[in-house]
Order: structure tokens, then sequence, then C-alpha cells
């Protein structure tokens, strides 16, 4: 199974899913593709994997109760048991529990007949436009500035960061002491807007804000520990739709150890409101 990639709509590409026969009529199965663009170095993006599955848990949530279909993902927890290659993938969907207000869904993403990497959904009606409260402004401009990084596909990040070949990307320089071979804190903020095409469409924008949940660089990089930095657990929520235009994403960490680190991500759209939320717990690399 091969396509093209959509110059206006790669994202969507990853969400297009073709539902497969099954024995089992409990479990909602489905076969899609992963295009290297939606890659980090050799290995796929992991917000794009809870993404893409949360796509197949929609769809056979919705399908199988079409009272449902204002529901959406709105909390995914997930178990990363390997690393997928681009390419061919399958998703093994299984309905936990239908609630008026609260459905649980378990999704499998499968390659080369292994599970590789295991979500845990809640699906719940988003929150609206309005807010009650919202937490400290950020003196994060909406828009990136013209001293922003860009991620050239001839650039040492864009050579390992690939999607950003799918979307439009930058990060901030004022937070990202390791671009000009410095230290500073471990935190880091970017920018990144989907292409015209995802960008029209409300599904593909909230999916694509769930993949922004995991899209800065490993934080540690500012303390000087650069390479692969395994996720061991991550729990992303998806609080609303975001509107059209630029996304602020800002990564933090509480602590970094010997071993592991912590890393929230909280993106924010172009009005302001909160539209996704991650907390992960990874593995560091060697220091430099």
């Amino acid at each position: 199974m091969t396509r093209e990639l959509a110059t206006d709509a790669p994202f969507s590409q990853v969400l297009d899913l073709t539902e497969l026969t099954t024995t089992d009529a409990e479990t909602g199965r489905y076969a899609g593709v992963i295009d290297p663009t939606w890659t980090i170095g050799p290995k796929v993006h992991g917000g794009t994997m809870v993404a893409a599955t949360a796509a197949a848990a929609t769809r056979w949530l919705t399908e199988a109760d079409d009272s449902l279909t204002e529901m959406a993902p709105i909390a995914a927890s997930t178990d990363f048991l390997g690393a997928p290659d681009p390419g061919e993938v399958e998703y093994a969907v299984h309905i936990r529990k239908k609630g008026r207000q609260i459905c649980l869904a378990d999704v499998d993403l499968i390659q080369h007949g292994r599970t590789l990497v295991r979500t845990a959904f809640t699906f719940g009606y988003l929150d609206s436009a309005q807010t009650r409260w919202t937490g400290p402004d950020t003196d994060m401009q909406a828009e990136p500035s013209d001293q922003a990084f860009q991620y050239t596909p001839d650039s040492p990040m864009g050579k390992i960061v690939h999607v950003s070949q799918g979307a439009h990307m930058v990060i901030d320089p004022t937070w990202g002491e390791f671009l000009r071979g410095e230290t500073g804190p471990p935190r880091l903020r970017l920018w990144i807007r989907p292409f015209d095409g995802d960008e029209a469409d409300p599904r593909a924008r909230a999916a694509f804000a769930m993949m922004a949940a995991d899209i800065s660089p490993p934080v540690p990089m500012n303390l000087g520990h650069f390479g692969w930095s395994p996720t061991v657990q991550m729990t992303t929520y998806l609080r609303r739709v975001p509107a059209p235009g630029w996304l602020r994403v800002i990564a933090t960490a509480r602590e970094v150890g010997e071993r592991m680190f912590d890393e929230d991500h909280l993106v924010i759209d172009a009005t302001g409101a909160v539209v996704a939320q991650s907390r992960q717990l990874a593995l560091i690399p060697a220091a430099r």
C-alpha cells in the first residue's frame, strides 16, 4: 500500500484509514500508512502515532454508535513497546466502555504482526472556546519572529526532524541555548502550523494538536545531552479544536535525573486557548 505525499494536506493522509475484515465483532481493525515525513531520524514520531491511533479509535467508536459522533479522544495514555518504521501499520481497537459522558477504548498499533504501541483512550466532549480561568500568560508571541530558527531540510535539526517537512515549524532561539552551542534550563518553545489542506479540516486540526503535544526536541538538549531519548510513557490531553493559525508549544521539565527526565508540553492556539497538553517520562541520552 503506497500513496503520494499530498503537498497541502500531508497529515490528513496519516488519519486516512481503511477498515479491515475481522472475525472478532468486538474489535475494529484498520490499515494505515505513515509516510517517512512523520519520522524523527529513522523511526515514526511518537505524537503522530498517538494521533493516528486516536483516529482509529474515534472511527470505531462513532461508527458503532452514531449517538457518540460528537465525542472526541480527550485523554490518551500511551506505552511504547517498540519503535515502528514508516510504512504500513494496522490498528486494533477494542471498546472498554460506552457511556453518555465517558467512553473508553484501547488501541494497539501493529506492524509485521507485532504490537509496538498501545494506547488507552478516554473519550468525552471537548471544551468550548470560553474559559473560566487560565494560568499566567506567557511572553511567547502568537506568531514566530524573523529571528526564529527554521527547520530547513539541510539544517542539522531538519535532517533529523523530518516532521518539519510536513508542517511549518520553527524554534524560539531565546529558549534554545543548544542552538548556539550554549547550555541553559531544560525548556524549549516552538511554533508549528499545519499546511493549508490540513488546517482547513477541523478533524485534522484537532489530531494535529495532539501530535504537536510531542513535537519539541528533548529539553535536556539545553543541558548538553544529545541523542535518542526513548519515551517510557506519555499521557496526552486534547482540550478543544484549535483555531486556524500557528500553535505555540512550550516544553518544560520538572527534573532531569541521571537516568530519566520528565517533559511537559503545553499547546496554545492563535486565540490564546489551551488546545492540548502532554506529560511524558523518558530516558536521558548519554551526556555530550
